[in-house]
């Protein structure tokens, strides 16, 4: 299947979910993998990775500006972030489940609807 051949939107979702797995890396799994590291390396290492995260994010922006507005843009990225993130801290990073992140999940539900709701 042709990524040109799905809906605008759900092409924008997945090249964000692909960008915000790089992302996440780059911003956090130094934390794990070179902690023993200096800093500078890893910057060095994260700024790599983030160059992958830019090549799936830019054309997701503008696929998706397309149909969204930049409101509507910026609040799918934070949820995709969000549902990137706590597995990532969960199964990568070996953080516990909290509830609070159900509780942020559902406020950025909230962020959905009154983005997305028709005016």
């Amino acid at each position: 299947m042709n990524l040109t051949s799905l809906p605008i939107p759900l092409q924008t979702a997945l090249l964000l979910v692909c960008s915000n797995v790089f992302m996440t890396f780059a911003w956090y799994g130094h934390l794990k993998n070179l902690g023993s590291s200096p800093w500078y390396v890893a910057a060095l290492v994260s700024w790599g990775i983030a160059l992958f995260e830019y090549l799936f994010q830019v054309p997701a922006n503008r696929i998706g500006a397309q149909q969204l507005s930049l409101g509507q843009l910026k609040i799918m990225q934070e949820v995709i972030t969000l549902s990137v993130f706590v597995p990532f801290a969960v199964f990568y990073m070996k953080q516990p489940p909290r509830l609070d992140f159900l509780w942020a999940g559902l406020c950025m539900m909230g962020a959905v609807y009154f983005v997305f709701r028709g005016n």
